[in-house]
């Protein structure tokens, strides 16, 4: 071991050390055995010598040595362990550099011992390595997921599902916890009873326990003699091509990765040249390990060095608990409205607004003559038909897209009113009109009708007026009138629209019968929602023809919907006239697993939009009056428009329907199960005609205020964010031109643009099925090929594979490495990005961003299903809070 010294008061201390074979040299705490100024070399008698052991093993320590303080700026090599040793050096605080040189003498030692004992476990040829802690982590048989209740559980288990006291092989994946991977669990189970030698296809309660203390052993060795047993099938300890050719389907199959099985034959090849090298026709145990020890993946080395990592130990990420309850209150109301201050202020405004047209009303009615019959019922429903009007008038707003996208897009209104929460705001109106129809109704029907229709003649003589000479004297003479039948139509229209809004009928969630299921779903939505034309024609009738209003100019319906009405009608008007004279022509159909068709269709001219926006699509051929919305997937520099429909619903099931008739089976070289390109060959099928309107405005179309976005996508929800991720990579590479002079400046040619801020992007997407990654292939590669500076960082997670550690996922990574390596192709995505197993930690993702970008607003961009918004939601606020780091986050509504 060589320890080198040369502190000063500012400078930086590095500590190499450098053992061979070693003998103990001592607890830490002990004194010093001798001066550090040589080759300190031990060697302990009686040791056994290993063949295996022939490099030697390097561990630095970078220290930052200023006055009274020593902090760790760096490790190379080691291990968890010597990390720990080495953070006791930043613990003292010397003031003297004796003292320095004495605790560096003590962790010197220290790291001898450690060395020492490591080398009688690890091949010291490669386990030294960093490597070594992934292949540690590695061939995990039980895991956090599988087994991790105990041998109590497992116990437990084995009396419920044994059978005269013997375990059935077919019920040993369930008895162990690996439940959903039962033809891994029966390998496994063959592979330890051919080491016991037993035949049998049942165990018993003692052998269970020797098969469990098996893979539960935290050995490496154990756990890598186990999962050759595995593969090792005729138990000669040699392992062929066929057998790695099984096991590699077996993997493939529990992890479904089918493209994966279909090509085990070439990946059982692929290991052999790689591992048998003198064409033997067979691999060993040591050619096994040194396939598992190769370097690591990349989805395991996502922390950055160890400065960076030590600026995150002074970070005040772990949550705290204010002792204080009040102060507790307090802080959580504080964060409540610095976050939600812009809804806040609206809904506020919005409440205000209808308390205050329901007391005005109130206590107009409550100074009148029919106060005196109808008392406090009367005034409650004039009360809530006046916030009716209000509310009725205000709800086409939010919906006035054109509107949204202008004001948005042209003015810093934004900064104010929260545009992405317009769908939202209009759920939040359609509940204010449904508790106002619920009062009005209610109040009139079970309070002064009746007390109306019980009037003595005395009481009834000032209503004459109102009412006519003869009193009514049953609810029938309501119902007939004008006033009657009009309310009793539009609450039965309106309640048929809300419930059919509902999640639970709108995306088919409950489980109805089939006549019932018809009249439920996104057709049902969109037909019931256009009801509100024969609504508001009602209201208007029904607020004309008032029982207690008879001058024109107090019946103020009309005048609250008149502005409203009409800017809705012209924004309709312009949705027709736009798509009128924007038929598109379909360039390229692609039919893509996962239920995903790709249009790519000719952009028309004057067809201007950002990264992030979305257009609907109509086609005549499914539903001549249906438009619905997708996200545009080509970026603005496109000569193209695309977009990727997933069939979710009826109408995307119809249309993938009518456009894969016109497709034909793709080749080799083509991504798709089907695919029609328009662009190539002579005969091209007809395909139906679409209608395209917009672009409209979308939380993602902000990305452009941001130095750095963290764009965050789950499964089909990645199309606006491919979007983002070309259109950052094509303005960085003009804005470096621009810079090298290769290109002529935007003033010269005369179009003036703004100028973009993004310089930095994270893309996260995150799917199921090892499909999916078809979709955008080709993106993938493009950014990999034309991103030479590394702007984009691509991160793909197909959470089908097991979590990187599991044994069952643990060919499936030696043989994504090695391909990887050879042939620059990921085995998981078919793209050049590596492919991550599992789901991402998000708190290590914002970790990571945080300090790569100490005070600087990042920009999260969130795209996909509601279940993971709440935790994007919070690590944001957590970490604009606790760091100097300032994450907004934005997710996208439909």
């Amino acid at each position: 071991m060589e320890i080198q010294e040369n502190h000063d008061q500012a400078s930086s201390e590095t500590e190499s050390v450098r053992s061979g074979r070693v003998g103990f040299s001592g607890p830490l705490s002990g004194p010093p055995s001798g001066p550090p100024s040589g080759p300190l070399l031990g060697n302990k008698k009686g040791s056994k010598k290993s063949a295996r052991f022939k490099s030697e093993e390097y561990v630095e320590i970078t220290l930052d040595v200023r006055d009274d303080s020593v902090s760790v700026q760096n490790i190379r090599g080691g291990d968890l362990e010597t990390s720990m040793l080495a953070s006791r050096l930043e613990r003292q605080r010397p003031s003297l550099g004796s003292q320095l040189s004495f605790r560096l003498r003590q962790v010197s030692q220290e790291l001898k011992r450690i060395t020492s004992s490591s080398s009688k476990r690890f091949n010291k040829d490669d386990r030294s390595k960093s490597s070594a802690t992934r292949a540690l982590k590695g061939l995990q048989f039980m895991t956090k997921n599988v087994g991790n209740e105990g041998w109590s559980a497992i116990e437990k288990r084995f009396d419920q599902l044994s059978v005269n006291g013997a375990l059935p092989k077919s019920s040993f994946g369930q008895c162990i916890g690996m439940k959903d991977s039962k033809e891994f669990a029966s390998e496994l189970f063959d592979a330890l009873a051919r080491r016991r030698g037993i035949t049998s296809n049942s165990i018993t309660r003692a052998e269970l326990r020797e098969f469990w203390e098996q893979i539960t052993d935290q050995s490496f060795d154990a756990r890598l003699q186990t999962f050759f047993d595995m593969v090792d099938k005729d138990d000669d300890g040699r392992i062929t091509e066929g057998e790695v050719k099984e096991i590699i389907t077996l993997s493939a199959s529990a992890n479904k990765l089918s493209k994966i099985q279909e090509r085990a034959d070439e990946y059982a090849a692929l290991i052999m040249e790689e591992l048998d090298p003198d064409n033997l026709g067979y691999i060993e145990l040591h050619n096994l390990e040194l396939l598992l020890l190769q370097a690591p993946n990349p989805s395991t080395n996502l922390t950055t060095n160890s400065r960076i990592l030590s600026q995150l130990l002074s970070q005040k990420l772990v949550p705290t608990k204010e002792p204080n309850p009040i102060k507790r209150c307090f802080r959580g109301i504080e964060y409540f409205i610095e976050d939600n201050w812009k809804r806040i202020w609206v809904v506020l405004l919005w409440l205000a607004i209808c308390a205050g047209l329901f007391t005005w009303k109130f206590i107009q009615y409550k100074n009148r003559a029919v106060f005196e019959v109808m008392g406090y019922c009367v005034t409650a429903a004039k009360g809530a038909a006046e916030t009716l009007k209000f509310n009725m008038a205000l709800i086409l707003f939010p919906v006035c897209r054109n509107t949204i996208t202008w004001l948005r897009s042209r003015t810093k209104l934004g900064m104010a009113v929260p545009f992405d929460d317009n769908i939202n705001f209009h759920k939040v109106i359609a509940f204010g009109i449904a508790l106002g129809v619920g009062v009005h109704a209610i109040a009139h029907l079970t309070c002064d009708f009746p007390r109306l229709l019980h009037a003595t003649e005395e009481q009834y003589e000032p209503m004459e007026k109102y009412f006519g000479d003869d009193q009514p004297r049953s609810y029938w003479w309501f119902v007939k009138g004008t006033e009657g039948w009009t309310g009793v139509v539009m609450v039965v229209l309106m309640a048929i629209a809300y419930i059919l809004a509902q999640p639970w009928f709108r995306r088919n969630r409950l489980n109805l019968p089939k006549t019932l299921k018809r009249l439920t779903g996104f057709n049902a939505f969109w037909y019931s929602h256009h009801l509100f034309i024969i609504v508001y024609v009602l209201f208007v009738i029904h607020g004309y023809y008032l029982y207690l209003t008879k001058k024109w100019y107090k019946k103020t319906t009309w005048m609250y919907l008149a502005v409203p009405i009409i800017l809705y009608a012209c924004e309709r008007l312009i949705r027709a006239f736009r798509s009128g004279y924007k038929s598109v022509r379909i360039l390229k159909v692609a039919v893509y697993p996962g239920n995903v068709l790709a249009l790519h269709m000719s952009k028309p001219q004057g067809f201007k939009y950002t990264s992030g926006q979305y257009m609907f699509v109509n086609c005549s051929a499914v539903s001549a009056f249906q438009w619905h919305p997708f996200s545009i997937t080509s970026a603005p520099g496109d000569e193209y428009l695309s977009v990727y429909i997933r069939t979710l619903g009826d109408w995307t099931s119809q249309l993938k329907t009518v456009f894969s008739k016109a497709c034909q089976p793709s080749n080799e070289n083509q991504s798709g199960l089907l695919r029609a390109d328009m662009m190539k060959g002579e005969n091209k099928p007809r395909l139906p005609k679409l209608l395209i309107d917009g672009p409209y405005g979308a939380p993602a179309q902000d990305y452009k205020k941001y130095d750095v976005v963290l764009l965050v996508g789950l499964g089909i929800g990645a199309t606006p964010l491919i979007s983002i991720v070309k259109d950052v990579l094509n303005n960085v590479t003009q804005y470096q031109e621009l810079e090298e002079g290769m290109t002529e400046s935007n003033g010269e040619r005369g179009n003036a643009r703004k100028p973009f801020a993004t310089r930095r992007a994270y893309f996260y997407w995150v799917t199921r099925e090892q499909g999916s990654f078809e979709w955008f292939r080709s993106v993938m590669n493009e950014v990999t090929e034309n991103d030479k500076d590394g702007v984009i960082e691509l991160h793909n997670y197909c959470t089908s594979v097991y979590e990187e550690g599991d044994a069952r996922s643990a060919l499936i990574a030696m043989l994504q490495s090695l391909h990887h390596a050879k042939n620059g192709v990921d085995i998981v995505s078919g793209t050049r990005v590596k492919t991550h197993f599992a789901r991402p930690n998000w708190r290590n993702v914002f970790k990571r961003v945080a300090v790569n970008h100490a005070n600087q607003r990042v920009g999260v961009f969130y795209c996909g299903a509601p279940t993971l918004t709440g935790e994007l939601k919070r690590l944001s606020l957590d970490f604009s809070r606790k760091t100097g780091t300032k994450f907004d986050f934005h997710k996208e509504n439909f």
